[in-house]
């Protein structure tokens, strides 16, 4: 089996490291937006029956944009971070995550 063939799965664990820091690193920023947005230390849940649909969409559209960014900084920079240590990328094939 060659390098190439191999890394994918050398690199899951760390995946998985970066993905979860990124989740929290996330959440974190994410607090700290709606408390500056709506100066608020909670933001709505879907659930919450005194919130209006207006701010819960908003919540869940900030809350999923802030995701998305960290997330593929993280992914990315992890990415980037094997390349330069191993000369390979750390996936497959080219394409996304999924």
């Amino acid at each position: 089996m060659s390098k190439k063939q191999k890394l994918p799965l050398v690199y899951q664990p760390v995946g998985f490291v970066v993905g979860w820091a990124s989740g929290a690193l996330a959440g974190m920023a994410f607090r700290k937006v709606w408390k500056a947005v709506r100066h608020e230390d909670d933001a709505p849940d879907a659930l919450d029956r005194d919130r209006g649909w207006g701010e819960v969409l908003l919540a869940a559209a900030i809350q999923g944009a802030i995701f998305a960014v960290v997330r593929s900084a993280a992914d990315r920079t992890g990415a980037k971070a094997i390349e330069r240590s191993t000369g390979v990328w750390p996936t497959k094939e080219k394409g996304g995550r999924d």
